[in-house]
This record gives C-alpha cells, sequence and structure tokens, in this order.
C-alpha cells in the first residue's frame, strides 16, 4: 500500500511541474495563438538565475527575483522581435521562438557551463515532508518529517520529499490563481476579448500590443517560476529544457490547445501513468510466466516481449500523444480544432 501511495504521489508532484511548464504555454497559445518553442528554454534559464540569486541572497529571494527577471525578458522577446513577425503568420512565430531556444541554450552554456551545477533547496525544503511506516503487526502508520532511526528499524520506512511537496502546492496555487484572473477579473476578460476582437478593445481605449506583450512576459514568468522549483528539486543542467520541452508540448495537445483545464488533467494523467510505468519493471514475460502462461521458444526469445514497461516509459507520451490525435483531435478538454 505504501508503494502505491509514494508512486503516485510522485507521479502527481511530476505532473504538477509538466503542469507548472505547460500553463504558461497555454496560457500564450490561448491569448495570442503561438505555440512558443522557446517555453522550455525560459524554464532552464529561470533555474540558473534562481541559482545565481541563491547563491548571493538565498532560495526565497531567488524564487521570486528570477521569475520576474525570466518574464521581463520574455516580455522584451515579445515587443522586439515577436511582434515583427506576428503579421506574417505561424510558421515565423514558430522558427523565430525555435531560434531563441538555441540562442538560450548557448548563453546558458557560456554563463554557467556545460555541466550541472549544485542548486540546493533552502534546509526547511531538505529532507522529507512525511515519512510511511509500514510494520507487519500495527499497518501503515505516518510521521511528519523524518522518522526516527529506531522506528525504520522495526518498520519500512517511505519518506516523500519537502521538495515535491512544495511543488505540488505551488502548482495548485498557481492553478487556481490563473483560474480566477481569467475568469473572474477585468484583466482576463479584456486579455480574452483582444484574442477575439482586437478592435473593439483598441476601441474601448486598451493597448491591445501591450496587452499581448504582458501575457508573453506572464507565461515566460512560470516557466521561470517552475524553473526555479525544478531545478533545485532535480537537477540544474543545459539539458533539463530539452528533457521537458517535447513532453510539455505532448501535454498542451492532449489537454487541448488553449485550454487551461485539458493541461491540468493531461499533465497529471502523464505524469502518474510514467511514474508507474517505472515503478512497475514488468515485461509481457515476466506477466506470463506470473500467470502460468506457457510461451513458445519463439517467444520466450523475442526481444520486443522482453521489453520492460519502465524501458518504454519515455515513449508512453507520445503514444497518448498520437492516440489523442487520432481518435479526440482537439484534446481531452479542447474547443479549438486547429
Amino acid at each position: 500500500m505504501e508503494f502505491f501511495i509514494i508512486s503516485m504521489l510522485n507521479g502527481l508532484s511530476y505532473g504538477l511541474l509538466l503542469f507548472m511548464l505547460s500553463s504558461g504555454l497555454t496560457l500564450i497559445f490561448s491569448m495570442m495563438g503561438v505555440l512558443n518553442f522557446a517555453h522550455a528554454s525560459f524554464y532552464m534559464l529561470g533555474a540558473y538565475i534562481g541559482y545565481s540569486v541563491a547563491r548571493l541572497v538565498g532560495f526565497w529571494p531567488g524564487l521570486i527575483v528570477a521569475p520576474l527577471v525570466v518574464g521581463l525578458l520574455g516580455a522584451l522577446f515579445e515587443r522586439l522581435a515577436l511582434r515583427k513577425v506576428h503579421k506574417y503568420g505561424h510558421v515565423p512565430e514558430l522558427l523565430i521562438t525555435f531560434g531563441l531556444s538555441y540562442i538560450i541554450l548557448e548563453l546558458v552554456q557560456l554563463v554557467w557551463g556545460r555541466t550541472a551545477v549544485e542548486f540546493r533547496p533552502p534546509e526547511m525544503l531538505q529532507g522529507p515532508m512525511f515519512t510511511l511506516l509500514h510494520t507487519a503487526s500495527d499497518g501503515m502508520d505516518f510521521v511528519w518529517g523524518a522518522a526516527p532511526a529506531e522506528l525504520c528499524q522495526s518498520a519500512a520506512c517511505s519518506p516523500f520529499p519537502a521538495t515535491r511537496g512544495f511543488m505540488m502546492l505551488v502548482a495548485l496555487f498557481m492553478l487556481v490563481s490563473l483560474w480566477l484572473m481569467l475568469t473572474r477579473s477585468r484583466i482576463g476578460l479584456v486579455i480574452q476579448a483582444a484574442l477575439t476582437h482586437p478592435e473593439m478593445v483598441e476601441a474601448l481605449g486598451h493597448n491591445v500590443p501591450r496587452v499581448f506583450m504582458l501575457v508573453f512576459g506572464a507565461g515566460a514568468a512560470l516557466a521561470g517560476l517552475g524553473g526555479v522549483i525544478g531545478g533545485s528539486t532535480f537537477v540544474t543542467e543545459p539539458a533539463m529544457a530539452a528533457t521537458v520541452g517535447s513532453v510539455i508540448f505532448v501535454v498542451v495537445v492532449v489537454g487541448g490547445l488553449g485550454s487551461l483545464s485539458g493541461a491540468f488533467l493531461a499533465s497529471v494523467l502523464i505524469g502518474v501513468i510514467q511514474t508507474f510505468a517505472v515503478a512497475f519493471d514488468y515485461s509481457l514475460t515476466t506477466l506470463a510466466q506470473q500467470l502460468n502462461i506457457e510461451l513458445s521458444a519463439a517467444a520466450r526469445n523475442n526481444e520486443i516481449l522482453k521489453l520492460t514497461l519502465s524501458q518504454v516509459a519515455p515513449i508512453l507520451p507520445y503514444l497518448f500523444l498520437v492516440l489523442i490525435l487520432i481518435f479526440r483531435p482537439r484534446g481531452l478538454l479542447g474547443t479549438r480544432e486547429e
């Protein structure tokens, strides 16, 4: 039971990290119609800026400063570059953001190097948030923080890292905040109206290009926030953008282009599915043996049947993407057909 609980929590925390990244991309696409290929690079940039600030003044100031800096850089990019090609359509927008991702990667390697840096979380987030205890006689229990050593000698201890718990809380707070801003605030109504009726919004006295600049900057800032938390929880290295970049686009497409609730649902599903696939190290051959199913010699030697779930886990999100595009092209909760 504790294996299932810990695996589920790990899957949820990974899925919520994906949501922290995909929410900014979804915000930009739903409001501007721009599919930003450099979004994962803003995530990486947030991690490195947060690392540098944390070395000087501590983690918590870095958690605030890094998203602001990344958001400002994103707004400047929209104002000075993306806005110039917006009128030419989606292909130039994709190409310019694709080029930006390589520029950011090279700059990161020039400034911080090509190897991973040690971005440690603050002391209060180091160690477990709680520990599950499992004994043969008393069943399952848990204690906050780290369990005493004497308890772990007589029971199986399964700690859950505090950094993952903090990541989950921030992601849920981000979901509620974005939903309230877009559906219950005046600025959210202006942003949505600027996408569908820009002339009317301008006639009412709003600066539509400035609205789009702020939206792009806000999306980049959300990626930067995810970078600070993800970089301190996992690893901060130049390859971190490539690691999650393609998965973010899978999340956005599977959830439905422009759907914030769809991005949340797809993030959680993909995070949980991948985590359990890694945890259950079974192959079809092993499963057949446990079910007492006789296999032929050719089947036992078949390399495909020997593949375990953990080996195919990296391709599961893309398989999910293919199935969604075949049977529900607009995504799980999407309404747009683009």
